[in-house]
C-alpha cells in the first residue's frame, strides 16, 4: 500500500543504491552547501536528523572544526550502517532516532541540521517542536526541501513514465513525499506553531543533476528510493521493466548518452 509507511521504508537494497547512485545524483551539491552554512554558524555541538547514508555527515565532519561534536540520526538503522560503514574523516557519534521524538536532553545543541528529511515527517510541527526543544537559546534550525516536481527534470520525468505504465494507479512517491513540501507559507507556518519565534530564511537554489546514462538515473530513482516498493506492489509490470521504461523516457528527453537535468531545492535558516 502506498502512503506514509511505504515512504519511509528504507530497508532491503535500498540504502546501498541510494548511496551509489542517487547521492551523487542529486545530494552531494546540497550537503556541500548546508555544510559551509553550518561552518558559517560556529557551533560546537551539531545534531543531524534523518541522516541517511551520510552525504550531509561526511561533508560536516569535512568542513567543521575537530573539536565540534557531530551526533548523526535517522529513523532506519539500515541506512546508518550504510553511512557507518562508508565512514568519516573523524569520530561521528551514529545514533538512530526519530525525529519526532528526539532522545537527547533539553537545550543540548547548538545547531540542528537536516537535509531533504523533513518531507518525511508525518508530524512536521512535532519534528520542529522537537529540534527546538533540544535547540540552545540562541541557536539555529538549518534544513533543505526539494522544491515542486516540476522544478525538478529527472523526477518528473520518471513520474510521468510511470504514469503511463500504471494508468490506473501510479506509483506517485516523488510527487507525493520527497516534492510534496515545497510551499514556504506551509513552512513558515509550521515552523511557527512548533515554537519558533523568528521569521525563517528561505533562498532557493538550482544545480544541475548529471549521469553517466539515462539508466542511472532510472536505477537511483526506481530502485534506490522507496518507488521501488511502490513499483513492486503493482502487478503487470516488474521492477526491470519499469526501471528500462524509465531510461528510455529520460533518454528521449536528455539524449542517450550522458544526461543533465535540472534540481530546486529550498535552503531555509531559523533561529531559536
Amino acid at each position: 500500500m502506498d502512503g506514509p509507511a511505504s515512504d519511509t521504508l528504507f530497508a532491503g537494497s535500498i540504502p546501498e543504491l541510494y548511496d551509489t547512485c542517487l547521492v551523487p545524483l542529486i545530494f552531494e551539491p546540497y550537503a556541500e552547501d548546508l555544510a559551509k552554512r553550518a561552518v558559517a554558524l560556529e557551533p560546537s555541538r551539531v545534531l543531524e536528523t534523518a541522516a541517511g547514508t551520510g552525504v550531509v555527515t561526511r561533508a560536516l565532519a569535512s568542513a567543521l572544526p575537530a573539536q565540534v561534536e557531530l551526533v548523526a540520526t535517522d529513523l532506519n538503522q539500515p541506512m546508518l550502517d550504510r553511512a557507518a560503514a562508508v565512514g568519516t574523516q573523524r569520530p561521528v557519534s551514529w545514533q538512530q532516532a526519530d525525529a519526532l521524538q528526539l532522545p537527547f536532553a533539553d537545550a543540548s545543541f547548538d545547531l540542528v541540521v537536516c537535509q531533504f528529511g523533513v518531507m518525511f515527517f508525518p508530524d512536521k510541527v512535532r519534528a520542529f517542536s522537537e529540534a527546538r526543544r533540544v535547540l540552545r537559546p540562541g541557536g539555529t534550525l538549518l534544513f533543505n526541501v526539494w522544491d515542486c516536481i516540476e522544478e525538478n527534470q529527472f523526477a518528473d520525468v520518471v513520474t510521468q513514465a510511470l504514469a503511463t505504465l500504471f494508468p490506473d494507479d501510479p506509483p506517485l512517491f516523488m510527487a507525493r513525499t520527497p516534492h510534496g513540501y515545497f510551499d514556504r507559507i506551509a513552512i513558515s507556518r509550521d515552523l511557527a506553531g512548533a515554537g519558533f519565534g523568528a521569521l525563517p530564511g528561505f533562498e532557493t537554489r538550482a544545480a544541475r543533476s548529471r549521469a553517466p546514462s539515462a539508466q542511472d538515473v532510472a536505477i537511483a530513482y526506481c530502485q534506490g528510493t522507496p518507488l521501488r516498493n511502490e513499483i513492486k506492489a503493482r502487478a503487470g509490470t516488474d521492477l526491470a521493466t519499469a526501471t528500462s521504461a524509465c531510461a528510455a523516457a529520460i533518454a528521449d528527453r536528455f539524449g542517450a548518452g550522458p544526461v543533465d537535468g535540472k534540481i530546486q531545492a529550498h535552503i531555509i535558516t531559523v533561529a531559536y
